[in-house]
Order: structure tokens, then C-alpha cells, then sequence
């Protein structure tokens, strides 16, 4: 693998280390506020604070007798703690430590991710700006359209990227939500002040109504969101793919000294990392499918959707770390070849400029089905012959009886397709 991949910071928000750590941060910050409100001794929330600590050996040996995570990590914080630790979790559930903990692991990984996505967005911007006038040719279907600019390919991933980035926003703040509200959500043994305090304090809003959790809705849509952006990297991906293809070759992946691209074939240079982009996207797709299946649960909770989460969180979130950096590292470094932009766009011997010519042919006062018929007459009489779509243009009696010589040889000026591109990017960038 080329590259810098070196971000140790999503992994580790995952670790079982950091996980027991923002629970323990939750369960002090209870406590304090437990005190606050004097439910409990001021000393014991101190105490709390100061011994409070774990062991991950240590909670996983006790899981294995009492087959629960919360009630393990409690058991250790107790060992830590001593005699005060008789207040700790009190009034409280398992899912306020729980959901509350997902919910800061949730909105720290999305941080990472627009840090990402910045990056992203930062080369779009500038490589778009540096093909701004480079021709290329559009293609529908396939098939060479009309002229367009490498640059504006480039801008159109930029705008694409920039509302994923409002997306991912609202994602991270949808799921930056917690509750300390006990079994129901009823706040039967506590006082809402407890959930009120610990929410300030992590930077998270309370959820207005909850049950013994916080609702999936809000984890579903923050899983849709990073699908959505996984789709539009893979996007991206497929393109490149496809102009790297030695017919077309107009862009090439970066690729490294001493790399090998295939264990038969001396001479392959594969875009395998945008085929490893394209691929992980259709995990990041499924991982979505199944956040919304974790809406649905029986009464006030089931705990169905707890052995998903704990699998498709982490990995879209590290997943989706790792496609936006290799993106951004292939079209930072891509390879972009003007010269076969060129040689393609001609390719079809001036074929692409047909509707200029049909529209000429239109403000002759001709209707646009004849207009298109002529047009279309001369256009097949090109794509079995050697020989130029002007010339035949120029050569066809049909045409020459409305058009000039001079208003024929308009129609195939390339400028002429491509005077708003300056104003498109004014329009996108806001420049």
C-alpha cells in the first residue's frame, strides 16, 4: 500500500481502553451531579473522581462469569474505588452509559471525518482550478457528447463533496445526543438535572424523550450519511478507473517506484486504489441497511441493535477514514495526460460539435426536426468514413443552403463550448 495512511486517531476511538474511559467520565460526571443535588456525600463524588479508574484485563475476566459489559466495568471501578463506590450507576441503566458513551464516540469519529472530508475538498479545489480550461470529452452513455474541461469534472466532485460535508454536519449533530434518564427514560431515580449536567459537560444535547435508550433513528441517519459519502467516493473512483483504462488513458493513479502491478503481466499499472475505494463503498452501503434495521425494537428497548453497532459503527467510521484519505492521496497525485484528452476529443473527427450545427440550422428558421435530420445525414456519412464532420458539413448541398462557409466553420469552435467555464467556477466557489 502506497501512501501515509498513518491516522492511529479514528482507530483508537474504538479501543476497549477509550470506550471504558468516556463511560467512567460518565459515571463521575453522575456523580457530581448526584452531590450537586445532594442525593449523595460531596466527599464520595470526590472520592469517585479521584480513585475512579479500571482495568480492561480486568473487566473482561469478570465478564466472563456475569456475561455483562456494564455490570464488569462497574465491578472494576469498584476495586478501584472502594467503599464510596456504592453510588456509583445510582439511578441510573445501562443503556445512559451505553448510548451516552456511542453517542461521544460517534460525534469525536465524525469530527475526524470532516477533518477528512476538508482535506478532500481542499485538492478537489485545487486541481479543479489548475485543468480549469484543460478540454476533455463529455461523455452519456459512454459515447463522446460535447467538449467539457477536466477542471469542471474536478468541480463537480468539489460541489458533491462540499454537500456531504452539510450532510456529515447535521449527521454529527443528530447523533451528538445523550441520556441519563434510567430504565424507561422516566427518570423515576433521578433527577433530570443528572442527565441535564453530564450532557453539558461531554458537549451533547439531552434527548428531549427517550426510553431505556436513545433512539436509532439518529444512529441511522448518521450510518446513511457516511454511505451517501462512501457512494460519492466511489464515484469519484469509478471515474478515474474508467479514464485510466489504456484505450482512454487521459488520468493514471500515482503509482509508486518498485510497485508490481500483476503477479503475470510486467507492464500492468492497475488503479487499485480506486477499486479498494469502489469496494469498501458497498460495505459502508450495507453497514446503512442495517443501521435502519435497528429502528424497529420491541417496546422500550430490545437488544438487538447492540451486537450490530458494535460492528458497523467502528468500522464505517475507520473505513470511511481510510477511503477519504486514499482519495484524496490518488487525485493529490494523479496523473492527468492533456495531450490524450486531446487526441480523444477529436477522435470523432469534429462529430462532437453536431448540435451546434443543428442549432445554427434552427436560427435559419428551419424546424428543429429538419434541422436535425440534416445534421444526422451528414454526422452517419462520418463515422464510417475517414474523413472530417466539417468537411462533410461543408461539402453537403443540404447544409451549404442555409449555412455559409464561415457560419459552418463557427459551429466547430472549440472555445465556443467552453466561454462559461470561468463563470461556473465563479458561481461554485463563490469567487
Amino acid at each position: 500500500m502506497i501512501g501515509r495512511y498513518t491516522r492511529p486517531r479514528m482507530g483508537a476511538i474504538w479501543k476497549e481502553e477509550a470506550k471504558f474511559a468516556r463511560w467512567l467520565r460518565i459515571e463521575i460526571l453522575a456523580c457530581e451531579a448526584l452531590a450537586e443535588r445532594g442525593r449523595i456525600p460531596a466527599e464520595a463524588a470526590a472520592e469517585i473522581s479521584r480513585k475512579g479508574g479500571f482495568d480492561v484485563a480486568r473487566i473482561a475476566e469478570i465478564e466472563k462469569t456475569v456475561n455483562h459489559d456494564v455490570i464488569a466495568f462497574l465491578t472494576s471501578v469498584a476495586e478501584h474505588v472502594g467503599e464510596s463506590s456504592r453510588y456509583v450507576h445510582m439511578g441510573m441503566t445501562s443503556s445512559d452509559v451505553l448510548d451516552t458513551g456511542l453517542a461521544m464516540a460517534m460525534k469525536e469519529a465524525g469530527e475526524v471525518l470532516l477533518e477528512d472530508v476538508d482535506a478532500l475538498l481542499e485538492v478537489l479545489v485545487r486541481r479543479a482550478r489548475e485543468f480549469k480550461h484543460t478540454p476533455c470529452i463529455g461523455r452519456s452513455h459512454g459515447i463522446h457528447a460535447e467538449p467539457t474541461t477536466f477542471g469542471l469534472k474536478l468541480l463537480l466532485w468539489h460541489e458533491e463533496m462540499r454537500r456531504n460535508r452539510e450532510r456529515l454536519q447535521r449527521a454529527v449533530k443528530t447523533v451528538s445526543a445523550g441520556k441519563v434518564s434510567g430504565a424507561v427514560g422516566t427518570f423515576a431515580h433521578l433527577d433530570p438535572y443528572v442527565e441535564e449536567h453530564v450532557c453539558r459537560e461531554l458537549g451533547l444535547a439531552p434527548a428531549a424523550v427517550s426510553t431505556q435508550i436513545l433512539q436509532r433513528d439518529r444512529h441511522a441517519e448518521y450510518m446513511a450519511t457516511l454511505a451517501v459519502i462512501a457512494s460519492s467516493l466511489d464515484k469519484i473512483a469509478t471515474e478515474l478507473r474508467s479514464l485510466q483504462r489504456t484505450d482512454i488513458l487521459e488520468v493514471e493513479e500515482p503509482f509508486g517506484k518498485g510497485q508490481k502491478g500483476s503477479s503475470a503481466m510486467p507492464h500492468k499499472r492497475n488503479p487499485i486504489t480506486g477499486e479498494r475505494v469502489s469496494g469498501l463503498a458497498r460495505i459502508l452501503r450495507g453497514n446503512a441497511l442495517a443501521a435502519m434495521e435497528n429502528v424497529a425494537l420491541w417496546h422500550e428497548r430490545d437488544i438487538s441493535h447492540s451486537s450490530v453497532e458494535r460492528v458497523i459503527v467502528p468500522d464505517s467510521t475507520i473505513l470511511l477514514d481510510y477511503m477519504l484519505d486514499r482519495l484524496t492521496w490518488v487525485i493529490d497525485g494523479l496523473q492527468v495526460y492533456p495531450e490524450n484528452m486531446m487526441r480523444n476529443l477529436e477522435a470523432t473527427r469534429g462529430l462532437i460539435y453536431s448540435q451546434s450545427l443543428m442549432l445554427a440550422l434552427v436560427d435559419k428558421d428551419l424546424s428543429r426536426e429538419e434541422a436535425y435530420k440534416l445534421v444526422q445525414e451528414a454526422a452517419m456519412s462520418v463515422w464510417n468514413a475517414d474523413r472530417q464532420f466539417l468537411a462533410a458539413a461543408l461539402d453537403s448541398a443540404a447544409l451549404r443552403e442555409h449555412l455559409t462557409e464561415a457560419e459552418i466553420r463557427a459551429c466547430f469552435d472549440l472555445k465556443r463550448h467552453l466561454r462559461n467555464v470561468d463563470r461556473i467556477f465563479r458561481r461554485a466557489l463563490g469567487e
